[in-house]
């Protein structure tokens, strides 16, 4: 039955700081590590006022430090931001400081606007060819090729897994041309879910590092005692993600009781698009949602995210949606 695991960007509340951020990560990660998640991945953003995992690959170390078995990872780093050799470097020093549990997983977004993306200091090349490149150049730096004349060290030879994330086409079929996982972000760009792992499964190409495709996506998740109670707590995420399509970034807002009675039909339309990759309920509901998402889609595995205001809300969504995937496995295992 298929696993799950945890994306995590790190939310910043409103009236709450970066510092309580990351406070409520490794917490995250410490509890999802008890209750069985299989990775724990935080994703590239800059310019976010709500998103402090900006510094992705330090906060993978911290998060990595403060747990023990948990895989650890990035979902992902926006490579076009970055030089592949320090990334190399950077997921190098990772995987020497925890070794077997650093995952590596790579966009050609840059997780922030055009202004933002000029000031990280990279060029905003039109080049369609310029990520596989880069990938392919990432990936030369950390495997043991003795033609390799500039040394990533450490990162040469890394046992890292590099994943191709994507939205789009386009990193299906990367992902597939080079035999790597992926990981669609169905969780908020759901348009071409299907279309994308169709294209990846029927193309995908066998490698050193993968042998078969292997698909997980992304699926949000709020969970509480009741359908009700998850529906009021599941606002915080909707304002934000409104607000964040309005061009109005904000803070991660407390739940608002009537939020959706209030929405205009453009911004209903929006939302109702992306809660088709979500399950928002009891954990009887949360239950049967997931189970019709998987079979629908034919995960291999489920990437789980949860932006909730209260940090103990979050928590028992998590810890919900861990005792949901059990006990499907459970019943699948049984003769």
């Amino acid at each position: 039955m298929t696993p799950f695991s945890i994306l995590d960007l790190s939310p910043i509340n409103e009236g709450g700081s970066a510092a309580e951020s990351f406070r409520h990560t490794l917490d995250l990660a410490r509890h999802g590590e008890q209750w069985g998640y299989q990775r724990y991945w935080m994703a590239e953003h800059h310019g976010m006022p709500g998103i402090a995992s900006a510094a992705t690959s330090i906060l993978i170390g911290h998060v990595a430090a403060g747990t023990r078995s948990i895989r650890v990872g990035a979902g992902g780093i926006m490579l076009p931001n970055h030089s592949p050799l320090v990334i190399a470097e950077q997921f190098g020093t990772l995987e020497a400081l925890f070794p077997g549990r650093i995952d590596l997983g790579l966009g050609r977004a840059p997780g922030s606007d055009q202004t933002t993306s000029r000031a990280l200091r990279r060029n905003l090349s039109s080049d369609a060819n310029e990520f596989p490149r880069d990938v392919l150049e990432l990936m030369d730096y950390m495997s043991d090729s003795p033609q390799q004349p500039v040394l990533a060290v450490p990162g040469r030879g890394a046992n890292v897994p590099i994943w191709i994330l994507g939205s789009s086409l386009f990193g299906a079929q990367l992902a597939a041309a080079f035999g790597l996982p992926y990981a669609f972000a169905s969780h908020f760009a759901p348009q071409q879910l299907m279309q994308a792992i169709q294209i990846y499964r029927s193309t995908f190409k066998p490698s050193e590092r993968l042998d078969k495709p292997y698909v997980m996506l992304g699926f949000n998740v709020f969970a509480a005692e009741t359908d009700d109670q998850a529906r009021y707590l599941a606002t915080s995420w909707q304002q934000s993600f409104v607000n964040l399509r309005s061009g109005r970034p904000s803070r991660l807002p407390p739940p608002r009781r009537d939020y959706l009675d209030e929405l205009g039909p453009q911004a209903q339309a929006l939302l109702d698009h992306t809660l088709s990759c979500s399950a928002i309920g009891s954990p009887e509901t949360v239950s049967a949602q997931l189970q019709s998402f998987i079979a629908r889609t034919g995960a291999d595995e489920l990437m789980i995210t949860c932006n909730m205001h209260e940090h103990k809300a979050r928590l028992q969504s998590y810890e919900i949606a861990a005792q949901v995937g059990k006990t499907l496995r459970a019943a699948v295992a049984e003769p």
